[in-house]
């Protein structure tokens, strides 16, 4: 799957089990957004696109809709199977889904678009959904108005390189006079809670820049994220963390 980027492909295979631990669920008012915003219900033909291990697409299950899962990264199937045995898992890349034409009433990307936001995706988006077919484009944001989000940033920053980030902005470019309706955007305040090694630790040594990187380095951003564990003021001795987010989740619908 050449269409894969490299940070995405390395790093997803070899710490799909630290993502699974690590990242965050979404808030619970995102459910009335899927079935109000997205009209997402009983017998809904749904697709997650770059669904990872399914966390998201748990949710989607849970409306009762029809849902089939695309994820092109084995070590990410394997997991997404296991949570959820009862979905179809394709093995396929945004540009070309494994899809027929027009067969899809939602089509959701969870932390996912980002990586595969361009004019080649967009369109085969536009080929799989139904008319009036609905785009779902969610990402959970870290509030870096909090100083110890902002300081894990500046620590894994530095090793991004190349790899497509949601917070440059760069995602927007395909959408513009392209084949679906302009985006809405809907937002939830959101807390990852749970140990410092979970919501910190697990949680960006599962990026995928940091997962790809060599084993020495990655072990340097793992000490100096627990060097910031063990002494601000706000994570020293805490047994649980609250890490703060705010989850943007975006519409748009397919032009005809």
């Amino acid at each position: 799957m050449t269409d894969i980027h490299d940070a995405a492909r390395r790093g997803f295979s070899s710490e799909a089990q630290t993502y699974e631990r690590g990242r965050p669920e979404y808030p619970t008012q995102i459910a009335g957004w899927l079935s109000d915003t997205l009209g997402i219900g009983p017998g809904t033909a749904v697709v997650d696109l770059g669904a990872g291990t399914g966390k998201f697409t748990s949710l989607l299950v849970a409306t009762g809709a029809q849902v089939t899962a695309i994820e092109p990264v084995a070590a990410m199937q394997a997991q997404l199977a296991r949570r959820l045995p009862q979905v179809a898992v394709l093995t396929g890349v945004a540009e070309r889904m494994p899809l027929a034409d027009a067969t899809v009433d939602v089509l959701v990307c969870a932390q996912a678009f980002h990586w595969f936001a361009n004019d080649a995706a967009l369109a085969d988006m536009h080929r799989v959904l139904k008319p009036g077919g609905r785009l779902g484009l969610v990402w959970n944001v870290r509030d870096e108005s909090v100083d110890w989000v902002a300081e894990i940033t500046r620590i894994i920053t530095p090793h991004e390189g190349n790899a497509p980030r949601y917070y440059k902005g760069e995602w927007r470019r395909p959408f513009a006079g392209g084949p679906f309706a302009p985006l809405e955007l809907t937002a939830f305040e959101h807390q990852h809670v749970g140990s410092a090694k979970q919501v910190i630790l697990d949680r960006f040594l599962s990026v995928s820049f940091i997962a790809a990187l060599p084993a020495a380095e990655k072990a340097g951003v793992a000490a100096r994220l627990q060097a910031l564990i063990d002494t601000h003021p706000a994570l020293a001795g805490c047994a649980e963390i609250r890490f703060p987010y705010r989850t943007e989740a975006y519409r748009a619908v397919r032009r005809d």
